[in-house]
């Protein structure tokens, strides 16, 4: 192969990881907009608010439904067939939408909106830097990976004892978020776009790969967004 072929070569696989990658944003960026939506359509409805919120087996059942959603994705993605995978994450997208309804109630909208579009920006250059960057980010990856099995784990026990998640003890709850989930948005940027395989495209192995990079990114940016609004965000009064 001579150099110009070569060159070409690499020009085209940089074309389609592009193109590969517009997808997955396009598809987050979709499942975040209904995600919105919904929460927020929910919020100015008192009739579904007190059905959400004032039965405690709905509340857990949708939020069973939505780790069952996930889950079942992550094991399923390459046996079941695209349109499936994209059913479930909408449905997972709209079932989130339904249980963030609940922040609207605790936090002021100025504050949501403000912490919406810091997320917008600081997810953008850190999943820009995630693509462009040559550098190795799996140890950051497995930093990141292993510390949020501690606040899932802490998160958990405040269920049980609501007195540990303290006001000091939530702000760097909040810290550890935005830490963990800024590494975790570079770390599966690069991951997804290497996945990418060349000469795929188009097929239906590609629009579930497409789908679940959407999916994992969705997740980042969800849990930033709470994260950061836990820190900055204005509670009700």
């Amino acid at each position: 192969m001579n150099i110009t072929t070569s060159y070409r070569s690499g020009i085209s696989i940089s074309e389609e990881n592009a193109r590969f990658m517009s997808g997955v944003y396009k598809w987050m960026t979709f499942g975040i907009m209904l995600t919105a939506f919904i929460s927020f359509y929910v919020s100015q409805s008192r009739a579904l608010l007190e059905m959400i919120l004032g039965n405690k087996i709905i509340f857990y059942g949708l939020i069973i439904a939505q780790l069952g959603a996930v889950f079942f994705l992550s094991a399923k993605i390459k046996t079941i067939s695209a349109m499936a995978a994209t059913f479930i994450y909408l449905l997972y997208a709209g079932l989130t939408g339904l249980t963030l309804s609940v922040i609207f109630v605790v936090y002021t909208s100025e504050s949501i909106q403000s912490a919406f579009i810091l997320t917008s920006f600081s997810f953008a250059g850190l999943s820009a830097f995630g693509y462009i960057t040559k550098r190795d980010l799996g140890p950051i990856g497995t930093f990141c990976h292993m510390a949020l099995w501690g606040m899932i784990g802490f998160g958990i026990l405040t269920i049980f004892f609501p007195s540990l998640m303290s006001s000091g003890a939530s702000k760097i709850y909040g810290i550890c978020g935005v830490v963990i989930f800024s590494g975790l948005t570079a770390y599966d940027t690069q991951k997804i776009k290497s996945s990418n395989i060349i000469g795929n495209e188009g097929t239906e192995e590609d629009k579930k790969e497409t789908i679940f990079g959407a999916l994992t990114l969705y997740l980042d940016f969800i849990n930033l967004f709470l994260s950061i609004l836990r820190l900055m965000g204005n509670r009700r009064k």
